[in-house]
């Protein structure tokens, strides 16, 4: 008998899921809700979208679906090395390991979508745009939803309901009427607020190599990232203490660009008026983190991606450990020949530990501070030293295991305890003196 599985949610990880769903034979019967236009169709302006770094968790998902893998390779630049702009104007490199593939959300998701619709066609896949997710009735399995276009509130039932909506997750929000579920939700002590350069003028003499992330940051704590884009335009964000924040005291375009001129000089130089002018148009932004103490509900919902352990993003790892939650759910319904209540139960049995460990090292991995980010720098090099002499006795450094490998999150914890623990301190310490 044919499932019918509702997807809430046409983000990367509730795309990829269909993907790895629909591949399965002729068990599922798929249908994706979306409250977002469809990107394909919506001027890019208007998309929610900032650039999203994939490892080998990521990248190794993709290569599982036939042709993922190259799509998106095509639509990407990878990224070698971290370069550390520091205010003398000098610069430090760190190399990587494995190179980075670096993209647009929105490309990202444009391409699992097109290649979706490709495959599969609606006699077992449907996708709704601007349609809102309102309400979960868990025990006669129905979801209440609006079309946003017609506003017309309608029904849907499910076998299998599977929560990819975000971290204010709707779903999520329903499993607060079950008994012994616990989610606790926190906002990173950093606002931000993303950046769009256009392509260097060759005449401005300011070069960014490409291939390498560039990033900034200041005594109190603001950083800058950028990535050079596909079409040699670049973007990427500026971070701030919530309760510390320069940018909010912007006014005017002109105080756009002394702020950045002053901090920043190499940003400035890059941005244009118009991008100062939007840049102060565009609303902060804050991120939730999200720890849950299940991912299921009974035989019939399931939570994956932000939705179950939204991250901070200062760690890169939030789609990443997304598409991590997708290939996790597919080889247990391949161990337990797609019986849907051992799978979803196992699900939170075998994701829980490395998910909660997730959420402590996006918090705590990197310090905020710039003292501590020296010493961090130095530790990293110490330790990719040690590592290559003594590998059986020094393990590779933090960001190595985080951003080089697929080491389980809750290893990489128990690894660095005691840095997390100092990083969180002089954390602590740098909110309460702002």
């Amino acid at each position: 008998m044919v499932k019918k599985i509702a997807i809430i949610g046409a983000g990367p990880s509730g795309l990829l899921l269909a993907h790895y769903l629909l591949r399965r034979g002729d068990k599922y019967q798929v249908d994706i809700y979306e409250r977002r236009s469809d990107p394909r169709t919506v001027s890019f302006s208007k998309s929610r979208t900032y650039p999203i770094s994939l490892n080998e968790r990521g990248m190794s998902a993709l290569r599982k679906i036939e042709g993922l893998e190259e799509a998106i390779k095509a639509i990407s630049v990878e990224m070698t090395g971290t370069m550390f702009h520091q205010k003398n104007g000098k610069t430090r490199l760190t190399p990587r390991k494995k190179p980075l593939t670096t993209l647009d959300r929105t490309k990202l998701a444009i391409a699992l979508l097109e290649s979706l619709t490709q495959k599969y066609n609606n006699s077992r896949l449907n996708i709704h745009f601007n349609c809102q997710c309102t309400s979960v009735d868990l025990a006669p399995k129905k979801v209440k939803l609006q079309n946003l276009e017609t506003e017309e509130d309608f029904t849907i039932d499910y076998d299998l309901l599977i929560g990819a909506d975000g971290s204010r997750s709707l779903v999520r929000e329903s499993f607060l009427t079950t008994e012994d579920f616990e989610c606790e939700q926190n906002y990173v002590p950093n606002d931000y607020k993303s950046i769009f350069l256009p392509r260097p003028d060759e005449n401005s003499g300011i070069h960014l190599e490409q291939g390498k992330i560039h990033s900034w940051m200041l005594k109190d704590g603001t950083f800058v990232v950028l990535l050079h884009q596909r079409d040699e335009s670049m973007g990427g964000v500026i971070l701030f203490l919530h309760n510390k924040n320069q940018i909010a005291n912007l006014s005017t375009t002109e105080e756009v660009l002394q702020f950045f001129q002053k901090n920043f000089p190499e940003v400035a130089g890059l941005m244009p008026k118009e991008e100062a002018e939007a840049f102060l148009n565009r609303p902060v932004s804050r991120i939730l983190t999200v720890r849950c103490s299940r991912y299921h509900q009974g035989d019939s919902v399931l939570l994956i991606g932000d939705a179950a352990h939204a991250v901070s993003s200062s760690i890169g790892q939030g789609c990443n450990a997304a598409f991590e939650d997708v290939v996790l759910f597919d080889n247990l319904l391949n161990e337990y020949s797609d019986n849907l209540a051992v799978a979803l139960e196992q699900f939170t049995i075998r994701r829980k530990c490395d998910a909660h460990a997730l959420v402590e090292l996006g918090d705590n991995a990197f310090p905020s501070s710039a003292g501590l980010f020296i010493e961090f720098v130095l530790r990293e090099s110490i330790a990719k030293i040690m590592h290559k002499i003594f590998s059986k006795r020094f393990a590779p450094s933090i960001s190595e295991l985080i951003f080089d490998t697929t080491v389980p999150y809750s290893e990489i914890l128990d690894s660095y305890k005691g840095w997390i623990s100092k990083v969180k301190k002089s954390n602590e310490s740098l909110i309460s003196e702002n």
